[in-house]
């Protein structure tokens, strides 16, 4: 995997990412440290980008499952550090999973194959922060 970082001038902290499959992503610094509130911050792109990670396990497994999953929304919310390096240190995903007749045990069981087998990007972040996850089932 690869990825390449540009910073986009002198006058903001501003970046452009590019990643090895070619897409872009745009980051930007809070107005106090420098940026001008254009994009998301790098750490909410690490949040959003574990979210995505999950929610693709999630269906990915309930799809397998030959469940009628017909939509997943994940919820995230994070508390960090209050000194640098200011680490995640605590992380709530709730899980709204849309579909048809979902056994709220194979919802449960695709989330914590997620936490605990499949998605990299939450098992990394366990390494410091303590990752909570709940579960709403919505009939379509």
């Amino acid at each position: 995997m690869e990825c390449t970082i540009n910073w986009m001038g002198a006058d903001g902290m501003s970046f452009i990412a590019e990643t090895g499959s070619g897409h872009m992503i745009n980051m930007d610094g809070a107005p106090d440290g420098g940026g001008r509130n254009l994009a998301p911050r790098p750490m909410e792109t690490v949040l959003a980008g574990t979210g995505g990670c999950t929610a693709y396990d999630v269906v990915l497994i309930l799809k397998r499952g030959r469940h009628d999953v017909r939509g997943c929304q994940v919820k995230m919310s994070a508390d960090r550090a209050e000194v640098d390096p200011k680490v995640f240190t605590k992380i709530h995903m709730h899980f709204v999973v849309t579909g048809k007749d979902l056994p709220q045990a194979a919802v449960e069981r695709a989330v914590a194959l997620s936490h605990e087998k499949y998605c990299s990007a939450s098992i990394m972040l366990a390494k410091t922060a303590a990752i909570t996850t709940s579960v709403e089932i919505v009939e379509a």
